[in-house]
């Protein structure tokens, strides 16, 4: 069958100048926190990184975390050491740091740079993001020129974005998480601008 009649692009109002992105309504961590979470994404908002220690070893204790996956350098002291495994296939968790947070769609940026670069946040069923209120972006153009910024045009070799758990609707359109990477994605975001009101 041949088309016969031209067809509109999807966008026909815009030249090129009118971003198609909506600008935001609120403030840039509330954006966050309701997109992450309305993709089943687990989040907790810190005053400091003391905070931080104390929900993170509350949420280990609970989920009866005794195997969990993280590099050294990363927030020395999050995880007791009686804790910490190397071995990140039977790992009960796993923790890495970020490059970005996108608002708008509520994904994590991350990237080879990252502790643990991609196989540390896809392979563990549970993967535990720790995040500063300054890594904060709006939309995912900002997050690239960011990326581009940090590393002066020399990107790591792998920058993903992860938005919420591991699902697909493959069998029988029937939506399953945890197929294809974590079950469940915990955000823990340290206020490190003075963010609260």
């Amino acid at each position: 069958m041949a088309l016969t009649q031209s067809t509109p692009l999807p966008f026909p109002a815009t030249d090129n100048t009118e971003p198609v992105v909506q600008p935001l309504q609120q403030d840039i961590l509330v954006e966050f926190a309701e997109q992450f979470t309305k993709l089943q994404g687990k989040f907790a908002f810190c005053q400091d990184e003391q905070e931080l220690k104390e929900q993170f070893e509350a949420l280990r204790a609970q989920q009866g975390w005794t195997k969990v996956f993280k590099k050294d350098d990363l927030l020395p002291g999050l995880v007791d050491a009686s804790h910490i495994t190397s071995d990140l296939v039977h790992c009960d968790a796993s923790v890495t740091d970020c490059e970005a947070l996108v608002a708008r769609t509520g994904s994590l940026v991350l990237s080879a740079a990252n502790s643990g670069g991609r196989l540390t946040s896809v392979y563990a069923p549970v993967h535990v993001c720790v995040a500063y209120a300054s890594q904060l972006v709006y939309d995912i153009s900002d997050a690239l020129t960011a990326l581009q910024q940090k590393y002066k045009g020399q990107l790591p070799s792998l920058v993903t974005f992860a938005t919420g758990p591991s699902r697909t609707a493959d069998i029988e359109k029937t939506l399953v998480t945890g197929v294809h990477g974590p079950k469940e994605v915990y955000l823990f975001l340290i206020d490190d601008l003075g963010a609260t009101s």
